[in-house]
């Protein structure tokens, strides 16, 4: 029997789609980040400045992370790995992806669940709990939540850069699109691969080929692309299958 290899779909994912379980972000304006300057709670200064108020911070993030449920839209991607290799690039630090199933994860931004110490960036312990004062890594330091705060490297962009080269299908969303070097990765797509935007403003984009728009929120977004992407590709032991067009989303 000829069996076709699945296709490669990279999804880059935002803020947008947890926010419908309950997450708010710092941009909203109501959101979990008001009262507090960015600089504050996700810096290597703010840290320097108030330890204390920074694990307090993502102390009280964390337990909201536990309490939050994936939503349809975590659910649909990992639904989309019966018919595609689907690799979930997220720039949320919570484990809403891997809770809906989704094997193949890449946190750019880190893992509130995960934590390390201040000099050895390669370690990382599990949390149990609270991260308090005291608490120290294998190399002596202070623990620290294991993320990526503003002004630090992405040390996974790399990876990212070339798996979505490599994509067949790219799904975006839920993200703004405004922070880097997360934001350029749509770039790195090649020319002729579709492009699906799924947000409920959708960025403003150069123009690119093969650019398909739903402006919603990720849940009703994802399962009507769920739905135009399982009829596009009904059975993948059939090699003419991954030679199907995109779908115009209208």
């Amino acid at each position: 029997m000829n069996v076709s290899k699945k296709p490669r779909l990279v999804a880059l994912t935002g803020a947008g789609i947890s926010a419908e379980s309950g997450l708010k972000t710092f941009r909203d304006s109501g959101g979990l980040w008001e009262g507090y300057d960015v600089t504050e709670v996700a810096s290597p200064q703010g840290w320097e400045r108030d330890p204390a108020l920074v694990l307090d911070f993502y102390n009280q993030r964390r337990r909201e992370i536990r309490k939050a449920l994936p939503n349809a839209a975590h659910d649909a991607l990992s639904r989309l790995e019966q018919r595609f290799e689907v690799t979930v690039i997220t720039q949320n630090i919570d484990d809403l992806h891997e809770r809906a199933g989704s094997t193949r994860v890449i946190h750019l931004h880190g893992e509130i669940l995960k934590m390390r110490g201040c000099r050895d960036a390669g370690l990382h312990y599990e949390i149990q709990g609270d991260i308090r004062l005291g608490d120290k890594a294998g190399d002596g330091t202070q623990m620290r939540p294991q993320v990526v705060w503003f002004g630090e490297e992405v040390p996974l962009i790399p990876l990212a850069m070339e798996l979505v080269a490599r994509a067949e299908l790219f799904v975006l969303v839920g993200s703004s699109l405004q922070v880097y070097p997360a934001a350029g990765l749509i770039r790195q797509v090649a020319p002729g691969v579709p492009k699906y935007i799924i947000d409920r403003k959708i960025p403003a984009l150069p123009p690119m080929p093969n650019l398909f728009a739903l402006e919603q929120p990720a849940t009703s977004g994802m399962e009507t692309l769920l739905g135009k992407l399982m009829e596009a590709y009904p059975s993948l032991n059939d090699p003419q299958d991954a030679a199907n067009a995109p779908l115009e989303l209208s």
